[in-house]
């Protein structure tokens, strides 16, 4: 057993899941299945799409809403044309876009901008945009569950919380030391411990853990908490990961990517659901080790220039990545085989467009950091994307330009006026 497995990143109760996630990893040696295949005239066709909604967002993030009615109809016009391209583009049926609808995910995002900026009013459209990633995960492990979609207290502080604690930690103005402190302060307060702020802005993090303890007391969850201080743990051992020109075998890369990546949606699980059984909770740790690796595999080509450690970063120096992309397809089919332990009929939608998202996801990736594959791995992979690798990079640089005008609608959404 590697030495990993008596880290500290990995809490007792978790090193099973941990463990089981890295033998699906290790198992997961056999070719993928990469979906649908795509000829050069249907990717031409869903390009058009492409360009099309783009279009539409151009124009839609140029009238800036001013009042709650043009916001709530500027709303379902957006989610409108989105629905359209998910239909003709990514192949999405009916029923899963009415899904999506009904369960309004775009009204909690609105809901939980606004909570944002009422609880921090300098917090950038950026961070909230950040944050909201995490809320509609949360948001989709609810579907899953049977819940209704909805912003609960524990959503928005665990959503909020490491947006505010990784500014805190990413301040040029703060010493080594600071930041030490800080963590040291934020893991005495996850542990329970009577612990006093330093200043404003860890009073606003200590709040956010408290609000999490209002609707989740530890003596009655500890598992929300264990699983809190897992990722705390996780975060603080990932320092490692910074460290250039390091040896596999002197950093265990996959361990501590599997232990930070599956706590944080075991821990969404829980404070989702309260308590999950053995196997959603070994599925959710294999979705968040997924999830994690799948973002390394997006930050692969920065990575690899900050020396930051991953096992894409790592590989890349002197392989190509293939072959571990193709494992981390084949871990992926093979972790999402738990969607069986969420029997809700309602669910179905929801699961089957995770499924397909997750692959999309991956090749994508790919496609953006071509010269790191093969030529022969590239053209097989393109057959299975809706879009051209070079028509995808293209339109993500207009996606890119977009990006502004979509913070400058955030804001209104988020905005006192728009309450």
């Amino acid at each position: 057993m590697n030495a990993m497995s008596d880290h500290a990143a990995v809490h007792p109760r978790a090193r099973p899941l941990w463990e089981q996630a890295r033998d699906i990893w290790w198992a997961s040696n056999e070719t993928p299945d990469l979906g649908p295949v795509y000829s050069y005239h249907q990717q031409m066709e869903r390009e058009s799409h492409l360009d099309r909604f783009l279009l539409f967002l151009e124009r839609e993030f140029h009238r800036i809403p001013r009042n709650p009615s043009e916001q709530q109809a500027c709303q379902e016009r957006i989610f409108s044309g989105f629905g359209h391209f998910a239909q003709e583009a990514l192949d999405w049926e009916e029923r899963q876009v009415e899904a999506f609808r009904s369960k309004r995910f775009m009204d909690v995002g609105v809901h939980f901008a606004r909570q944002a900026r009422g609880f921090d009013s300098e917090i950038s459209a950026q961070d909230i945009f950040q944050a909201q990633r995490n809320v509609w995960t949360m948001n989709g492990l609810q579907a899953f569950f049977g819940q209704p979609v909805r912003l609960t207290p524990s959503v928005f502080a665990y959503s909020m919380l490491y947006p505010c604690s990784d500014n805190l930690l990413d301040d040029p103005v703060l010493s080594l030391q600071d930041k030490r402190e800080f963590n040291r302060r934020f893991r005495q307060k996850l542990e329970g411990d009577a612990v006093l702020p330093s200043d404003g802005r860890e009073t606003s993090i200590f709040q956010l853990v408290d609000t999490i303890e209002s609707e989740f007391p530890r003596t009655i969850f500890p598992l929300v908490w264990e699983g809190l201080l897992t990722i705390h743990r996780a975060q603080e051992e990932s320092i490692q990961l910074q460290r250039p020109r390091v040896s596999p075998y002197e950093v265990d890369v996959l361990g501590i990517s599997f232990a930070k990546g599956g706590a944080s949606v075991l821990a969404d699980g829980y404070l989702v659901a309260k308590d999950v059984s053995p196997e959603q909770a070994q599925f959710l740790y294999g979705l968040g080790c997924y999830m994690q690796l799948a973002d390394d595999l997006q930050d692969v080509i920065d990575d690899r220039k900050a020396g930051i450690l991953t096992v894409f970063s790592q590989t890349a120096t002197r392989w190509p990545l293939d072959g571990i992309t193709n494992r981390l397809l084949t871990f992926s089919a093979r972790v999402t085989q738990g969607v069986i332990y969420f029997p809700q009929p309602d669910a179905l939608p929801f699961q089957e467009l995770l499924i397909g998202s997750l692959r999309l996801l991956v090749i994508s990736a790919v496609g953006a950091a071509g010269r790191l594959y093969s030529r022969e791995y590239l053209k097989d992979l393109e057959r299975h994307s809706p879009f051209r690798f070079a028509a995808l990079h293209e339109r993500k640089r207009r996606l890119a330009r977009l990006l502004p005008r979509a913070l400058k609608m955030l804001e209104a959404f988020a905005s006192p006026a728009g309450a």
